[in-house]
């Protein structure tokens, strides 16, 4: 409906598959397949559920009456209620062992838990795809010589290859961030309202054995090998904090990255991908802006912001519970997986399609190579017998009064002044010999194979890709 808002995320950024996972069909039909798995474990272990009970369950997970379920939440003011009520419309036979023991957590945060393993491991993907993408990169690259920059200002070479290979490390060091969240997610279970499970020492008559494997057949049930060893009315909310940084790390090194390639276009070294019929400006027809690193950024410093929210929540949990977390919950964690999620799919398009502009590239190396060569150049006039500090000096007082002329405007004529200071007793040949770029770039290339090999190792199984961007 084009008069309602709609969420960015939803209408241009993020994919299919995760905005499927946040919808509300995916929730809702959860909820309901936690009921079922309750219902079936329950039967299991004696209490009084049958089977064509938990049949009627099963057969209805998918046809949720919305409307049903918003006038009965108008008229109880809860969710959750109206969501058993609607459930057992449809399953009547079912209708008085729904819900059997359980409090709302039961549903509202195993459902999160599943959703949001589920959606990390599809972040992961992605993230590991971007890894491969760039790996192809910097091996292509690992021996092009390319202006080494700190304080962003000139410094020693590198290659281009071996600057990807930061990028690289970066991301695998958020990769080892959502590994160690995805192996940290546990299931709640089935709790009771304080975690005591005091629910449940009735029903099963004090067998707390039978408990624990109701709760172990459940976690099964949805592919959790445990439950957290113990909990409040809730699942600990340190998880979504936990989640939410690994996520907003991705954000971190992706802004990193996309804002070198905005710094690298600027100086016309590299380019991001740009269509055929792309329109760079409404005013200005030649312009080729970052447009998707732009958006890298901005989106990044959104998610970054993001991760307050689950620090906010964790530490002002009450006792057991309070219900403070709730709609600041439903906004954050959804949110930040959309942006996470359009962040990748942005970045797998620009890593796919950077182009490299090597005629610019030599010939920014080359301007200032003659400054970088310096001091090769006092080594090699010392050799043939020159007084190091005389040298030294002739070299600075060259180096100033070209570095002047680059400012004025002109050409870097730091050779030509050199090969006229007799003391150096270089020839012209000498001197281009020492001017060659590959002199300079040290372990580089070494360092990009060594490199990718271990993050291909490390990633056995994934795959790189490409996305195509709507928008």
């Amino acid at each position: 409906m084009t008069d309602r808002y709609e969420s960015p995320f939803s209408a241009r950024y993020s994919s299919e598959y995760m905005k499927k996972l946040f919808s509300a069909d995916t929730r809702y039909q959860t909820w309901r397949r936690l009921w079922v798995a309750l219902a079936r474990a329950e039967m299991r272990l004696g209490l009084p559920v049958t089977q064509a009970q938990v049949d009627e369950l099963a057969a209805h997970v998918t046809d949720i009456d919305y409307e049903c379920v918003a006038a009965r939440e108008k008229a109880v003011r809860h969710d959750v209620m109206a969501h058993i009520y609607a459930y057992g419309k449809v399953a009547p036979a079912a209708a008085g062992i729904i819900h059997l023991g359980a409090t709302s957590c039961y549903v509202t945060d195993n459902a999160d838990l599943i959703i949001y393993r589920d959606a990390l491991r599809y972040i992961r993907e992605e993230l590991a795809g971007v890894i491969l993408s760039l790996c192809g990169f910097a091996e292509k690259y690992k021996a092009l010589p390319t202006l080494g920059y700190t304080h962003y200002q000139p410094a020693q070479p590198v290659t281009v290859g071996k600057r990807a290979t930061l990028w690289i490390q970066d991301l695998c060091s958020d990769l080892d961030e959502v590994d160690f969240a995805l192996g940290n997610i546990k299931f709640l279970g089935c709790r009771g309202t304080t975690g005591t499970e005091a629910s449940f020492m009735d029903l099963f008559d004090g067998d707390a054995g039978r408990i624990d494997e109701m709760n172990r057949i459940i976690a099964a049930d949805f592919g959790f090998d445990e439950c957290f060893d113990v909990c409040g009315q809730t699942y600990p909310r340190k998880v979504d904090s936990r989640i939410l940084n690994a996520l907003a790390a991705i954000a971190q090194t992706c802004c990193k990255l996309a804002t070198d390639i905005r710094l690298l276009q600027h100086d016309r070294q590299l380019d991001e991908p740009f269509e055929e019929d792309q329109i760079g400006s409404s005013a200005m027809a030649y312009k080729r802006n970052p447009m998707r690193c732009e958006r890298i950024c901005s989106l990044s410093r959104y998610l970054m912001a993001d991760a307050a929210n689950a620090a906010g929540t964790a530490s002002t949990q009450w006792l057991e519970r309070t219900l403070d977390d709730s709609a600041n919950r439903r906004i954050s964690l959804p949110e930040g997986f959309l942006c996470a999620d359009a962040i990748l799919r942005l970045l797998a398009n620009v890593a796919a399609g950077i182009r490299v502009n090597e005629k610019v590239i030599d010939r920014t190396v080359r301007e200032y190579l003659p400054f970088i060569a310096t001091e090769n150049i006092m080594m090699e006039a010392v050799k043939r017998g020159g007084d190091r500090q005389q040298i030294h000096e002739i070299i600075r007082k060259c180096s100033m009064e070209a570095t002047a002329v680059l400012k004025d405007g002109g050409r870097c004529d730091l050779g030509d002044r050199l090969l006229a200071q007799k003391e150096l007793g270089l020839t012209a040949e000498e001197l281009t010999a020492l001017l060659d770029p590959a002199l300079y770039i040290g372990r580089c290339p070494e360092q990009v194979e060594a490199f990718v090999v271990k993050v291909r190792k490390k990633l056995a199984g994934a795959k790189a890709f490409t996305v195509e961007l709507d928008k």
